[in-house]
């Protein structure tokens, strides 16, 4: 008998960062596909116009409010949605926030805050939620990376980083997850025409963007497919693969050309801009 994969007759999805973004478009075709999808985010973030939307799919979305940083608050949220609507049976960790880093202009606040949201806010959901799925036997959870953890762009020192702790922390806990008969995966995800991607300043050098939409469309098939890590657009991932595998100074060079950063001024990261989040 394989490894479990989620399906919709066994069980309910969550989602953590559903209300825009990746998060909102696959919660909805998650739920045309026939799931009944618990979203979490922030309250005030918009998921009720979500719940509304769904009206006419085949499945449904609820809404189940919470901040991913607060560990009490996730393990209360997961308890709430098996107890009202049915047995999580495959968890997505979606919910992630970009700040920009300059290395001039350093702050432990704004590695803090990624960390808190991007690692911590993934942990807090996936211990209560694979220890719910331990118990019956079986379970799925994706956590979603990017493919700025495979090598560090400009900007990305605290984005990056977590996204990088995401990838080995799903490639440590898949030796024992698969013996529970837990299926985790690692989504990798592109360029993706999203509120944090505005937020980047190096906007002028992405290839192969992406809309939420596609996003979502690719990672649903990763799901539903199974193997291990799910990374698309896939003519942009061999290419960062291949980068990837370059001597340090080659890739340092062609990165800094590519994003004409080695052009830009240090005064880049004093400009006061907000971050963003997908939460």
């Amino acid at each position: 008998m394989g490894l479990y994969r989620a399906n919709p007759e066994d069980g309910v999805v969550w989602i953590t960062g559903g209300s825009s973004g990746i998060g909102r478009a696959l919660a909805s075709q998650l739920a045309d596909a026939g799931y009944t999808v618990a979203v979490t985010a922030r309250e005030g973030d918009e998921i009720d116009v979500l719940v509304a939307e769904s009206a006419g799919l085949s499945g449904r979305i609820t809404s189940f409010p919470c901040d991913v940083t607060d560990e009490a608050g996730l393990e209360a949220t997961l308890a709430s949605i098996e107890s009202e609507i049915g047995p999580v049976v495959l968890a997505i960790f979606n919910a992630g926030t970009y700040v920009p880093v300059a290395g001039e202009n350093l702050s432990v606040r704004k590695f803090r805050r990624t960390f808190d949201v991007n690692l911590q806010g993934v942990i807090n959901g996936l211990v209560p939620a694979v220890r719910s799925m331990q118990k019956r036997g079986f379970g799925h959870v994706v956590l979603v990376g990017s493919i700025s953890a495979w090598f560090g762009w400009p900007t990305t020192a605290a984005y990056g980083a977590s996204k990088a702790a995401i990838n080995v922390m799903a490639q440590a806990l898949k030796y024992d997850l698969d013996k529970i008969n837990v299926r985790i995966q690692v989504a990798n995800p592109g360029f993706v025409n999203t509120p944090l991607l505005q937020l980047q300043q190096t906007a002028s050098m992405m290839p192969a963007l992406m809309s939420p939409e596609d996003a979502a469309s690719r990672m649903l098939r990763g799901i539903t497919r199974g193997g291990f890590e799910i990374a698309f657009p896939k003519r942009l991932v061999w290419v960062l693969k291949l980068t990837s595998m370059m001597p340090q100074p080659v890739r340092h060079w062609i990165i800094a050309r590519l994003t004409g950063w080695s052009s830009r001024p240090l005064s880049f990261g004093r400009s006061g801009r907000r971050a963003g989040r997908d939460a």
